[in-house]
């Protein structure tokens, strides 16, 4: 399993590991993390022990909203605990069957628009525990369900680290099929629409992009694990939150890269990059860059660098 490092330089000039720890208390994990939900995962928060009813018979202990607008459950574990994927499950299945309940809070807590956005194709589940076994990170390979296993430490200093582990993108149709085969009783067959797939759609990726893009995409996926999610309206480059976010311009034959940068710490450049900061976009991130070569993409190369190296 990966581990996480950290030194401090001490007064002879030498490099000292610190040593991690686990916290005392499950809840103080949970109210540090919710505490910087959206700075560290990428996720907005919802509720906090939120009640699954008397099937389920649980309390989620932080639900809340992706940046891609997926619904996310959040489990955490002080150490380690073999049943947290049976649990993953039971919570992505109720998910499932409180769209209604779930879209009433979105609108409650972050308005009508979050609410009309959810995706309701990919709903994810994270795990934040001391350690994971290798059963759990093989079984995680084989559920169809999209899960994230995230390693946390504390370190002096009130440093908290997170590492993701082990990362499943899930079958985008596993939970879609299940709930169109209850429309299918009563009505005519639905289609559901992937939205992560090996290679880009034709219709996502135009033809006079296409070359482009597949360096594009090379340059956004040489930095590790990195997950690409097809949606919409723009393809998501994440680790445990969006690096990239990639929309196409096939009009003016240019592809927009929006990175999860501060455009205050990067020099920009008239026509090649600019600050997104208040202004309303499809994807995430701050500083847009505007490709039309590959030319232009090796200049966005230590960009794309910096973004990924900040994760």
């Amino acid at each position: 399993m990966a581990e996480l490092m950290l030194f401090r330089r001490d007064e002879d000039g030498r490099d000292v590991e610190l040593p991690g720890s686990t916290v005392a208390l499950e809840v103080e994990l949970q109210r540090r993390v919710e505490a910087g939900l959206e700075q560290m995962l990428g996720i907005r928060f919802l509720a906090s022990e939120y009640p699954t009813g008397p099937w389920h018979r649980g309390r989620i202990d932080t639900l809340g909203l992706d940046e891609n607008g997926s619904p996310v459950v959040i489990e955490y574990k002080k150490g380690s605990d073999s049943g947290v994927l049976s649990q993953a499950v039971s919570y992505l299945s109720w998910l499932e069957s409180a769209h209604h309940e779930v879209e009433a809070l979105v609108r409650k807590v972050l308005g009508s628009e979050a609410a009309e956005s959810i995706d309701w194709r990919r709903p994810r589940m994270v795990c934040i525990a001391a350690s994971f076994s290798h059963h759990d990170r093989v079984a995680v390979q084989r559920l169809p369900e999209r899960i994230d296993l995230v390693r946390y430490r504390v370190f002096e200093g009130d440093l908290l680290s997170l590492l993701l582990v082990d990362s499943s993108p899930g079958s985008p149709s596993a939970a879609s099929s299940r709930r169109n085969r209850e429309r299918d009783a009563t009505a005519d067959s639905v289609a559901t629409v992937p939205v992560v797939a090996a290679s880009p759609g034709p219709s996502l990726v135009p033809d006079c992009l296409r070359d482009l893009y597949a360096e594009l995409d090379d340059a956004l996926t040489t930095w590790g694990e990195v997950e690409v999610a097809f949606l919409r309206h723009y393809i998501a480059y994440r680790r445990l939150v969006n690096v990239a976010s990639v929309i196409f311009r096939p009009k003016h034959e240019v592809i927009l890269v929006y990175l999860r940068l501060d455009p205050g710490n990067v020099t920009l450049e008239e026509g090649f990059t600019r600050d997104m900061r208040g202004i309303g976009h499809h994807g995430t991130g701050d500083l847009e860059i505007r490709l039309a070569s590959v030319a232009d993409l090796e200049r966005a190369a230590p960009l794309i660098r910096r973004a990924f190296e900040a994760v």
